[in-house]
């Protein structure tokens, strides 16, 4: 695949998505024309590129939806449900389609052929068909006027003007075709007079990327004519589908120059050149508007700080145009400069680009870390400050180059959008998905492997979670059930949950489903966060059907797996009757972490920075008890030397360093606290995976290797562990008090 055809299928992907967004919120409101204009020109921008890169398929298709679409912008048919699901299914065909370019074919396959054929065949029949023009508006003069008597105030909402004017934008495959503009225009001549004539060429690219047999031209025409609208539009008939063209006739309403303003060229123009080209205004009337503008600057030129009267005003109070248009202008020239700012600030970067940057980035803080060491050994003050500036520049080089990976979780949240659309029609329920914390931030490569784990958790809640929408009444809740995805940042980790309004986890069917399954004994005493966290064990389920999302009993397990490979954990809470939260915990990033460096005998530990609370002595305590009293707080703590068999004489003073990890706190005791580290994570070989409370590795300036602590698995270990205590300590005391009762008898 070609750099050309590398660049149109990336484009047309961030086209297909904001497609399909569209469609999503042009069910919520059918009466958006801004977003319904954002769909068209979505799909004419992938059927103009297809055109380019000559893949006829993709055009072909594309240009089927895009008359579709044309058709609804235009009234001729209704915004509804079947049209937003045949429309998104033509998004999903042309994904697929895009799949086939990609992957340098020259063609479909059969099956792929197929889908798109029936597609086309539903859109021909059902929108494109003769029915369909039944409920086609009025033209010209006829159009309703929209505004009443905010409109009549200025004049009765049309635009005083004899002429038709004609906005038409010629695709690059014009030439290509055997069709000439310039013939075009002179057809036109013969049938009227084109009395303005303005030639756009806002898509003119460098003369370097020119090429000669395509068609970069626009005109604004204003024509005197005394032919129909209908005749205009046959001069365009060759060129109809390789095109955009716009009729207005004479003593349009202002709402069709409102239209057509908004949808001009994205260049950026002034004020009165966005009046003149779509016809609202004249160039004489500009000039004498521009004139009175100069006169009046210069007459006020006497003054200490003279301020121009905005050319809007003028043009308005000289009763030229309507107020409406001039703000409408303006909207529109602040919209595209500030689009060309951002344009400007932006580029594309390959994925690999950044991961070899990152690996760099990693090799140069063991470098430095390792400098920093030689430093301090020789003693040399002004070779250690230079060392300290270069750390501190490393740090910042480090922060700026993992900035560069991270990216929104709400691009992420919102594709769920349509599969919470797609998965309630299919099971007949009214869910409604709500997404906060969109902007939340974090890095791409675990983004990238969130997808499924949220699929399923997001499927579940439709499928389970949510109830069927009679028992919801009888229930007394809305007949409409909630999803909400919610993302926030908490230590040094992100969280994201999946939240429901359903009916909770049955924890009575989920411990007898255990029991049968053999997970657990029938004598066990469980906790409910114990019984919920059974649902994670795999081929567990509780559902009495296997339906098309869900019921098989996978899927869960794979979430936890998935998750705890990313290095974070999941977790559920849930109320009978009330709904369940899915708690999702990951790190920010993968990469590069700052941590804070132990010593237990030889061996050399980092525990992530930013799950560190504070450190303290480890007080003498008797006998081997694991815990201590931390400001009236129990705090369970794990001895590194004991878990990881470290043998060596423990020396006369330990320290506990207290960490925190979901609201749940935890001490490590160590020999030495050695201070914070730049830490460039290495991941474990596979003979390494099942290790428990080790997260990774790295390599320290020394040239050591130490271990990265997995501080989740080592708090939940210390917390069972005190658990544990605290139930046996119960059932002894409940024991002993048992037999002095039966002795005192």
């Amino acid at each position: 695949m070609d750099e050309l055809t590398s660049t149109f299928v990336n484009e047309s992907r961030d086209q297909l998505t904001a497609m399909e967004d569209g469609l999503l919120k042009l069910e919520q409101n059918p009466d958006d024309a801004d977003n319904l204009g954002a769909i068209f020109r979505a799909a004419h921008t992938i059927k103009g590129g297809s055109g380019v890169v000559e893949c006829h398929f993709i055009e072909a298709f594309t240009h089927k939806v895009e008359n579709v679409l044309d058709k609804l912008r235009n009234g001729e048919i209704p915004v509804s449900g079947e049209l937003s699901t045949v429309m998104l299914e033509c998004c999903d065909h042309l994904g697929a389609l895009l799949d086939v370019l990609a992957a340098g074919l020259p063609q479909p396959e059969a099956e792929i052929q197929a889908r798109g054929d029936a597609l086309l065949a539903t859109l021909t029949e059902q929108f494109l068909g003769a029915g369909a023009a039944s409920s086609c508006r009025p033209q010209g003069g006829d159009l309703p006027v929209k505004h009443g008597s905010e409109l009549a105030a200025t004049g009765g909402g049309e635009v005083n003007t004899d002429a038709w004017h004609i906005s038409v934008r010629f695709g690059p495959g014009v030439l290509k075709n055997g069709m000439d503009p310039l013939s075009l225009l002179n057809f036109l001549a013969s049938i009227g007079e084109i009395t303005t004539l303005s030639t756009l060429a806002d898509a003119m690219p460098a003369a370097g990327e020119m090429d000669p047999e395509c068609c970069y031209l626009g005109f604004e025409i204003g024509f005197q004519t005394r032919a129909s609208k209908a005749q205009i539009e046959q001069v365009f008939d060759f060129v109809r589908d390789e095109c955009t063209l716009n009729i207005l006739p004479p003593h349009s309403k202002i709402d069709e120059y409102l239209k057509l303003i908004n949808e001009s060229p994205e260049d950026p123009m002034r004020l009165g050149e966005i009046l003149v080209r779509s016809g609202a205004l004249t160039q004489a009337e500009l000039d004498e508007g521009l004139a009175t503008q100069s006169r009046t600057a210069t007459a006020e030129a006497d003054g200490e700080a003279p301020q121009q009267t905005p050319i809007g005003a003028i043009l308005v109070e000289q009763k030229v145009v309507h107020p409406e248009l001039v703000e409408a202008a303006a909207t529109r020239q602040a919209v595209v400069s500030e689009k060309r700012s951002l344009e400007a600030r932006m580029i594309r970067v390959h994925a690999d680009k950044l991961d070899q940057l990152i690996d760099l980035v990693g090799e140069m803080v063991i470098a430095g870390a390792s400098a920093n060491l030689l430093a301090q050994r020789s003693g040399q003050s002004e070779l250690m400050e230079s060392t300290s500036v270069l750390l501190r520049l490393v740090e910042d080089i480090r922060d700026s180059a993992l900035q560069l990976r991270m990216v929104q979780i709400g691009e992420t949240f919102n594709r769920f959008n349509r599969v919470v659309r797609d998965s309630s029609r299919e099971l007949g329920k009214a869910i409604d998905l709500v997404i906060t914390g969109d902007e939340t931030e974090l890095d791409k490569s675990v983004v990238e492997k969130l997808g499924d784990p949220l699929m399923h958790l997001v499927r579940n809640a439709i499928d389970h979670g949510i109830e069927a929408a009679d028992l919801r009444a009888a229930r007394g809740k809305p007949v409409n059930g909630t999803v909400q995805l919610n993302a926030y940042h908490d230590s040094g980790n992100i969280v994201i949950e999946v939240i429901d309004d359903g009916g909770g986890l049955p924890k009575d069917k989920i411990r007898q489903k255990a029991i049968d399954k053999g997970l657990i004994d029938a004598a066990a005493t469980l906790s409910d966060q114990e019984i919920s966290n059974l649902i994670f064990e795999a081929g567990f389920s509780t559902a009495e059907q296997v339906t098309n999302l869900s019921g098989r009993g996978v899927g869960m397990d794979v979430v936890r797996r998935n998750i705890q490979g990313l290095r974070g954990s999941v977790d559920v809470a849930t109320v009978e009757g009330a709904g369940s939260t899915f708690t999702i915990r990951l790190p920010l990033t993968l990469a590069i972490i700052d941590g804070f460096l132990t010593g237990v005998g030889k061996a050399s530990y980092v525990v992530p920075l930013d799950s560190v609370v504070e450190c303290i002595e480890l007080a003498d305590l008797p006998g081997k008890r694991n815990y201590l009293n931390l400001r009236g707080e129990v705090l369970p703590f794990v001895r590194l030397r004991e878990l990881f068999a470290i043998g060596g004489g423990i020396p006369s003073r330990q320290n506990v360093v207290i960490v925190q990890y979901g609201g749940q706190k935890a001490g490590l005791v160590v020999d030495a606290l050695l201070g914070e580290f730049q830490t460039v994570i290495k991941p474990l070989g596979v003979l390494f995976k099942n290790i428990r409370g080790i997260g990774g590795s790295t390599i320290l300036g020394s040239g050591d290797v130490a271990l990265i602590l997995d501080v989740p698995a080592l708090v939940n270990r210390a917390v069972n562990i005190e658990s544990e205590r605290l139930t046996h300590g119960t059932a002894a005391a409940r024991t002993g008090g048992a037999h002095e009762s039966a002795s005192t008898h």
